[in-house]
């Protein structure tokens, strides 16, 4: 088997946390609890998705918050926060006060562009500035202010017996180097770099530049090309963090129902990989399913892959909580070695 040219440094997990709209605590307690086997297997790294006006978590700084009381080392993310919901402001308050709480372990992933199925929410979220809202890059760059310590106001100092101060309080002095962009493209790319974020990918890229109808875009050189933009624009240069999140489902000690039933998963959405899909054209990787010497050797194949030495992957959707604790011990116990990944605690 062909090496990776970087052991994988730390390995991750990313997770939607669906629930039932009839009994919701019940699917964010299974989210915890996922969390907290995470940090016993010995995972580096947890991350939420984040969905809105769906049956998925709408609030994971929220979760992340009450995971950080029931753990105590493994870090704690988001994949991704869209920012358009957001007032980073507000948001950036709300990060610094619970990266305080969990002692630092907070890495916060967020992204731009305007919200999903805007033209129906828009009355709703921004209703006095809807045609005026900027989604862009602006967007983020006013929370990593906010989130590093520029001032928010011009004023500071006492008012009567109160004293308030011009930038966001809590601080968290270290939160600035742990947060993160998810992008897809090389815009996003050479953005997060020039301004000192890290860099999440995920399993979705852009296809970008004139159409080639005698060839087929590859998913792995297209986002190899994203790291190395990032990297060559950031000021750490090589040494600048990127973390993959393809989905990946190991099958080591799946039952035979659970490796049919993943099997079958895997071939649903196999079809939306073989082209770039919608007006963004949008590239879609496989999901890869076997066991764990079957994906290790897969992801060593992946030109971005072994370009990074960090990995949170993204577990499936629609899954029962016995699936993902199969899935993460499989991860921990027989993916993660043959990565050449070894727990930090």
């Amino acid at each position: 088997m062909p090496s990776t040219s970087r052991p994988l440094r730390k390995l991750g997990f990313l997770t939607i946390g669906l629930f039932d709209e009839a009994d919701p605590r019940r699917g964010h307690e299974s989210t915890l609890e996922i969390i907290e086997l995470g940090e016993r297997l010995g995972f580096d790294s947890a991350w939420l998705r984040h969905r809105h006006l769906q049956y998925g978590i709408s609030s994971p700084v929220a979760v992340l918050a009450a995971a950080s009381q029931r753990t105590s080392h493994i870090e704690l993310g988001t994949a991704v926060i869209p920012l358009g919901w957001e007032n980073p402001l507000r948001l950036a308050e709300d990060l610094a006060t619970v990266d305080l709480l969990s002692g630092g372990r907070l890495n916060p992933g967020v992204s731009v562009g305007p919200p999903m199925h805007y033209d129906r929410v828009k009355e709703a979220l921004h209703p006095d500035t809807a045609g005026a809202e900027d989604f862009g890059y602006e967007r983020v760059r006013r929370l990593l202010d906010f989130v590093r310590g520029k001032p928010a106001t011009d004023f500071s100092g006492y008012e009567g017996f109160e004293v308030f101060s011009d930038r966001v309080q809590p601080h968290s002095p270290g939160l600035g180097g742990r947060m993160w962009y998810g992008g897809g493209s090389l815009s996003s790319a050479r953005w997060a770099g020039e301004h000192g974020m890290n860099f999440l990918t995920s399993s979705v890229v852009k296809v970008e530049g004139p159409e080639d109808a005698s060839t087929s875009p590859d998913f792995a050189e297209i986002q190899l090309s994203h790291i190395r933009a990032f990297r060559s624009h950031h000021p750490d240069g090589d040494n600048a963090r990127v973390s993959q999140g393809l989905v990946v489902i190991p099958t080591d000690s799946a039952t035979p129902k659970q490796r049919a039933r993943y099997e079958e998963y895997v071939a649903q959405r196999t079809p939306r990989t073989a082209s770039p899909q919608g007006p963004a054209r949008l590239l879609f990787a496989p999901d890869i399913v076997g066991t764990s010497a079957e994906i290790a050797e897969r992801l060593h194949a992946h030109a971005a892959f072994r370009e990074v030495d960090e990995a949170a992957f993204a577990l499936p959707f629609s899954f029962e909580h016995e699936d993902y604790v199969q899935i993460l011990t499989d991860l921990a116990g027989r993916l993660g070695p043959a990565l050449r990944w070894r727990p930090g605690r």
